[in-house]
């Protein structure tokens, strides 16, 4: 699912689905992918966000990704690969019609939106590095998810002329990793590239024909395509004919749609699809309105709930706004005590003046030091 991950996501042992279906919308997730192993084989959950479907799965087999490349013949390392997003190839779901069934084509949709769309006109294909290929099995009945890397190489030329180009170009690092070509038992560059080494060749020289290194390599000609644009690798220019191959780097599922519900976990809304589990038109009838009542019933308290809220906010504001009103009468008392048409004389004025410099004069006067007493001795 590279880039588009939160690679670096750092859970915790007490964090819970819940808190991550509260944050995704705000941090801008659109899906969660969400594993549980059970006693009868792990499960899998779609969850599109925030307000559903949920898909659920039953993992039937399963390979990592460790398990891959080491079964794999050409190993390839986690690269510059995981840049850009994987081209999605849907493969054996019936045409949506009004025979088709329902959950199938919600099924097939639903992968689609896990990827972001792509447009072969505006697409630069130096980011076509992946594909993820998604194919149903209407004969079991699942579902087949492949992880490929797309791997461009030279047509028409053997693996022995490829081994000498590798080890004859290229960086310092290349060369470390590819090793050093021995030809000490050689008597001629011919005797490695053209023949097979310990026994004789297709040709009645004991050599191999253009042909022949051709088809060992690059397969037949519907393997072989005329690049439209420069591609990544070496000599990948537009217009060069190259072999196209896909190798495998996992992981690898198979998985079955067990049951697809509106809404996410703890908001689950009625069942749209049960593999197990049949129920008739009445019922689903009943089921429709129970969730339709009870979905009435939580809008109702969220809307008690807002209203209890918005109440106490008021009530808390309105004893503020009293306790800023008493306060301020307080005040207004305390000056009715100035009497402002009371007339004082000159002579007071002066006298109140004075009267109060000296006791702020008292007030803030320090007292006098203690003298000490001086004791002379008698000699």
């Amino acid at each position: 699912m590279e880039p588009n991950t939160a690679s670096r996501l750092r859970e915790r042992s007490r964090n819970k689905l819940k808190d991550y279906l509260t944050m995704a919308p705000a941090l801008g997730v659109t899906h969660l992918m969400a594993f549980t192993l059970t006693d009868i084989a792990p499960s899998m959950r779609i969850i599109r966000l925030s307000s559903g479907p949920t898909l659920s799965f039953r993992v039937e087999r399963y390979s990592l990704m460790k398990d891959i490349l080491a079964t794999s013949r050409r190993a390839r390392s986690i690269g510059m690969e995981y840049l850009s997003p994987p081209l999605l190839v849907l493969a054996s779901f019936p045409a949506p019609s009004p025979t088709t069934p329902p959950h199938l084509t919600l099924l097939m949709k639903s992968f689609q939106s896990l990827f972001p769309p792509l447009s072969p006109q505006t697409i630069a294909l130096s980011s076509a590095r992946r594909v993820v290929l998604v194919s149903y099995n209407p004969e079991r009945g699942t579902v087949d998810m492949r992880h490929y890397i797309i791997t461009v190489k030279a047509y028409g030329v053997s693996k022995r002329v490829q081994r000498v180009l590798l080890h004859g170009g290229g960086g310092g690092a290349q060369r470390a990793s590819a090793g050093v070509l021995d030809l000490g038992n050689e008597k001629d560059i011919a005797d490695f590239v053209l023949r097979k080494r310990g026994e004789p060749g297709p040709g009645a020289d004991g050599y191999e024909s253009a042909a022949s290194s051709t088809e060992s390599v690059a397969g037949d000609d519907g393997d072989a395509v005329d690049l439209a644009d420069d591609y990544v690798g070496r000599n990948n220019k537009k217009g060069a004919r190259r072999a196209v191959r896909l190798d495998e780097v996992g992981p690898r599922m198979e998985l079955r749609l067990v049951k697809i519900t509106e809404g996410v976990p703890g908001k689950e809304g009625s069942v749209i699809y049960h593999e197990f589990v049949k129920k008739t038109k009445k019922e689903v009838t009943q089921l429709k309105e129970a969730h339709a009542a009870k979905e009435k019933l939580r809008k109702e308290r969220r809307e008690e709930q807002e209203r209890n809220v918005a109440r106490k906010k008021a009530k808390a504001d309105g004893n503020e706004d009293e306790e800023m009103s008493d306060g301020e009468e307080e005040e207004y008392e305390d000056d009715a005590g100035w009497d402002e048409d009371e007339e004082i004389s000159e002579g007071e004025e002066e006298g109140e003046a004075a009267s109060a410099a000296e006791s702020s004069e008292d007030e803030h006067e320090p007292p006098p030091p203690r003298k000490k007493a001086k004791l002379r001795s008698k000699r």
